[in-house]
């Protein structure tokens, strides 16, 4: 969850810009802390709390400005071990101040470590799990052991998950290692990168290598080596970036959230692209080869994700298959039955998630087929599952998903006629129609006008049915996470069944309504219960039933197939919730407490 960034290179560079650049493009990620090192004949370190603003004022003049050091490392912190603090910040140090680290994960042994150094007269100044580490490395320069294997024997004492970079006084080497936790290297005309992330040096090169768990490397202003947990170099491969850093940008947007919003019809469009034949009526997915089903199948997803999971796991079982969609958190190999027959479908944006890849990898020992689903090519989970199914999406910086949500709701819809065989002309079309039905409503919501008249609201309801309930789980999700207001999703029906306790005149239900069949008329039953208690009704519907007349507001939507009428739908109420935020002045792209790619479990 924390950001790291790496730098090793010419002169021509000023190291300290391009880390600082680097961490700017990891803001994304979620962080309270910040900090730098520069390594040359001693290391300089500077660190704060707060955001990276905070840290850039701190830095000397003479520092902010210097060239003479070519490599460094950078981290942003989401805290684990210790509150928020300049001493808890990253990088840490050994206690001569030899060696310099940054860490992504969390050290599962590290009170054992801890314990060990401090028995050996080792100082502790942090309360994170990370100041083992530069403090092992220490112990072993001690003892006359050069620098890489020093740095290596500390790797090899740390159990759970990682993603370490490293460097030292009189160096100009980055050493670095990764397991369970992301890590990929740029490769640049005047230096060499690193980082958690692609976006923290995608302005200075589109060329990277992605470590897999277990690797090492080390990085210096000439070349990359790539070596094995026995230091045997690996042969890797260079993939080039198919976005820049523009895409990554805020293209004239107040914040990168709206940017994303806007983007969900080209972000469809990429999704779909070379996947539909419409004259047959037909999903064609290359990326599956030839795949095919003949037991169960299981999604593992969490957040966001796992809304689009349920989502994926209703529309498999309305064509006969038997699908569940599991919180991978709460995924347990041994206790569901999986095995040789089984599909496990990760749903993740990043491919890193570590509770849906530890999901993933029982599915793997258990002998499932394995799919990934998800927005990051050479990503953990595209690389460990057996197929990967990309959504397309393009780079996602705001902290909460909009764009990526929509595509992996299309991209499920894909999965589950190709592993069906159960595609229609009619589907294909309406599929077809979504990225234009979308900018519909963009062009024409009066999302803002109801923020104004509920931003000071006491709770936010959501309700659907079938394929709308996944979207009304995702509709308070977003409200949550950006306005730091109560909300709650539920099954239409299950509204009466205790929740309806809690509806007052200032608890706003939104009701997705779309279509005239049974469960629509249902749905509307249920906005009669909430009007008969004097809630507020914001009916989101194509019009095609009479909701709109129990409703004190409606949020139209283009009519369509109801399978894709959800991933229209649920565009409203990302609105909604982002004006509600805007109108409450919250942090939007970084909401408190929360971070972009959850790496630790």
């Amino acid at each position: 969850m924390c950001g790291i960034v790496g730098y090793v290179g010419s002169d021509e560079n000023n190291t300290m810009e391009v880390l600082l650049d680097g961490l700017s493009g990891l803001e994304y990620r979620g962080y309270d802390s910040a900090g730098v090192a520069l390594a040359d004949n001693s290391i300089d370190v500077h660190k704060k709390e707060g955001e990276l603003s905070a840290l850039e004022s701190a830095l000397p003049d003479t520092t902010a400005t210097a060239q003479k050091e070519s490599v460094g490392i950078g981290h942003t912190r989401w805290s684990t071990h210790g509150p928020p603090s300049d001493v808890n910040a990253h990088p840490h140090t050994d206690a001569d101040r030899r060696v310099a680290v940054v860490h992504n994960g969390i050290i599962e042994n590290y009170q054992t470590l801890r314990d060990e150094l401090v028995d050996a007269g080792v100082e502790f100044r942090s309360d994170t799990d990370t100041e083992v580490v530069p403090h092992l490395i220490g112990t072993y320069l001690d003892a006359g052991i050069d620098r890489e294997a020093a740095f290596r024997r500390a790797i090899d004492r740390l159990e759970g998950s990682y993603a370490i970079a490293a460097v030292f006084e009189g160096s100009e080497t980055i050493y670095a290692a990764r397991k369970d936790s992301p890590l990929v290297l740029g490769i640049g005309e005047e230096g060499h990168y690193l980082a958690s992330d692609v976006p923290a040096f995608i302005e200075y090169t589109d060329r990277v290598i992605y470590l897999d768990d277990g690797e090492f490397a080390r990085l210096t202003p000439e070349d990359v080596i790539v070596t094995d947990s026995t230091g045997t170099v690996v042969e890797t491969s260079i993939e080039t970036i198919q976005w820049d850093a523009e895409d990554a940008g805020k293209s004239g947007y107040d914040h990168y959230m709206l940017k994303e919003i806007h983007e969900q019809p080209k972000a469809l469009r990429q999704c779909l692209r070379g996947r539909l034949d419409e004259l047959n009526g037909q999903v064609e997915l290359e990326e599956l080869g030839d795949l095919s089903r003949t037991g169960p199948v299981q999604f593992v997803a969490c957040g966001t994700s796992y809304h689009a999971a349920l989502y994926g796991a209703t529309l498999l079982r309305e064509r006969g298959v038997s699908a569940q969609a599991f919180l991978a958190s709460e995924y347990d190999a041994e206790a569901i039955p999986v095995g040789a027959d089984s599909m496990v479908v990760g749903v993740t944006q990043s491919g890193e998630t570590a509770d849906t890849m530890r999901a993933l990898r029982e599915a793997n020992r258990a002998g499932a087929t394995t799919i990934a689903v998800t927005n990051v090519v050479g990503s953990s989970a595209a690389r460990e599952c057996d197929y990967a199914l990309y959504i397309r999406a393009g780079p996602e910086i705001g902290v909460a998903a909009t764009k990526t949500f929509a595509s992996q709701q299309t991209a499920l819809t894909l999965l589950a006629c190709a592993l069906t065989d159960q595609g229609s002309r009619n589907l294909v079309r309406q599929l077809r129609a979504v990225p234009d039905q979308i900018q519909t409503v963009l062009d024409t919501s009066r999302a803002r006008e109801i923020a104004e008249v509920y931003e000071d609201a006491d709770a936010y309801f959501f309700i659907g049915r079938g394929y709308h309930r996944p979207v009304a789980l995702e509709g308070a999700l977003k409200m949550k996470e950006i306005t730091y207001k109560h909300a709650e999703g539920f099954a239409s029906g299950e509204l009466k069944h205790g929740p309806l306790a809690l509806v007052t005149e200032n608890t706003p239900v939104f009701a997705m309504v779309t279509g005239d069949s049974e469960q629509a008329s249902k749905t509307i039953g249920n906005v009669k219960e909430v009007e008969a208690r004097d809630a507020p009704v914001v009916a989101v519907t194509d019009g095609q039933s009479n909701v709109g007349r129990y409703a004190d507001h409606v949020l139209e939507v283009p009519a369509g197939d109801e399978i894709t009428s959800s991933i229209v739908a649920n565009v409203q109420l990302q609105l909604v919730s982002y004006w509600v935020a805007n109108r409450l002045g919250r942090s939007i792209d970084k909401p408190r407490n929360l971070a972009k790619s959850v790496t630790v479990e």
